[in-house]
């Protein structure tokens, strides 16, 4: 009995050093030398988790982990996405973090008023996502921040964007005022590339609209500069004053030597420019130019906005630009 007695206790003790093992090994440090990212694919197991943890360097086996995290570990479920494993992080807390963590957010931000040419660069220098595209048409992607996956392929992020200008757009048509002086929605987003070129203040875009607007009911002309550039750097910056030859070309854009709107769009907006033209302000002003502090000042007789006009020019003057 007694020999019985002293086997029980060496298994017992046995036992308990391998479950303090066990524990120090589970949330002891790690072998990852350098914080790294891994991908964790829509309905992956706990038993794919591992596997793509130790081809990761960040555990040293699969089958330990998959073992230790059913019996020490939570019974939450494997999230999907791209997350970071911090250097010589344990088998805990990478499971944790698998199971708990925020993944990685990548994005790629295409601000209001942005053209094509330029957002197809911003694309393609993003390095993490692949594949070729073509300049997306004008006017067809909704200005905003896009999360995307690393590996994943360029076209379907400019589908989610331009799902997003059709989404977005459809939504702002539905709410338009009976006070906009646009006719369809293809109308609307060519005023907002306007308005979006025309002012970088946010609150100034209904004015801008209602301005613009004011002018195409009167049969004026837009004489918006932007549309001067759009046909020779498709929307890049012109790097220098507008030439008077610009100012009189004749082309379906440069709205100084034509009425109405250009044929297509001159840059990408966000939905505050299309609000702002379906909705515009309810204004008199038929003019408007530079105040010298970021925003502009609006007239609604030619007298008054000559006299805006050269208020500007001395400003310019004084900063040396002129």
């Amino acid at each position: 009995m007694r020999r019985i007695g002293c086997t029980a206790l060496v298994v017992a003790v046995l036992a308990a050093v391998l479950v303090f093992a066990g524990i120090r090994t589970w949330s002891g440090p790690g072998p990852l030398e350098e914080a790294t990212t891994v991908s964790i694919a829509s309905g992956s197991t706990l038993a794919d988790a591992a596997a793509t943890l130790e081809e990761a360097g960040v555990i040293r086996s699969a089958q330990r982990f998959e073992y230790f995290a059913r019996v020490l570990g939570s019974n939450a479920h494997i999230q999907a996405g791209e997350f970071e494993m911090p250097a010589y992080v344990s088998q805990s807390e990478a499971l944790r973090i698998l199971q708990e963590g925020a993944a990685l957010q990548r994005l790629v931000t295409i601000p209001e008023g942005m053209p094509s040419v330029l957002v197809h660069e911003r694309l393609m220098a993003t390095e993490l996502l692949t594949g070729d595209i073509p300049v997306p048409a004008e006017g067809s992607i909704l200005a905003n921040s896009y999360s995307y996956e690393r590996g994943e392929s360029r076209a379907d992020v400019v589908a989610r964007m331009q799902a997003a200008m059709d989404e977005e757009l459809a939504r702002a048509w539905a709410n338009r005022s009976s006070d906009t002086v646009v006719r369809t929605p293809e109308e609307a987003v060519i005023l907002a590339s306007i308005v979006e070129k025309e002012t970088a203040v946010a609150s100034e875009r209904p004015m801008v609209a209602g301005v613009y607007s004011n002018r195409l009911r009167q049969g004026m002309r837009l004489q918006a500069d932007p549309t001067i550039i759009y046909p020779i750097t498709r929307g890049r910056p012109l790097g220098r004053r507008i030439r008077r030859s610009e100012i009189d070309q004749v082309n379906d854009y440069n709205t100084y030597s034509m009425t109405g709107l250009p044929r297509g769009p001159i840059a990408n907006v966000g939905p505050e420019a299309l609000e702002a033209v379906l909705n515009p302000a309810e204004t008199d002003a038929l003019y408007f130019v530079a105040d010298g502090s970021g925003g502009h000042i609006f007239a609604e007789t030619l007298e008054e906005h000559n006299r805006n006009v050269q208020r500007w020019y001395r400003i310019r003057r004084e900063r040396g630009e002129m």
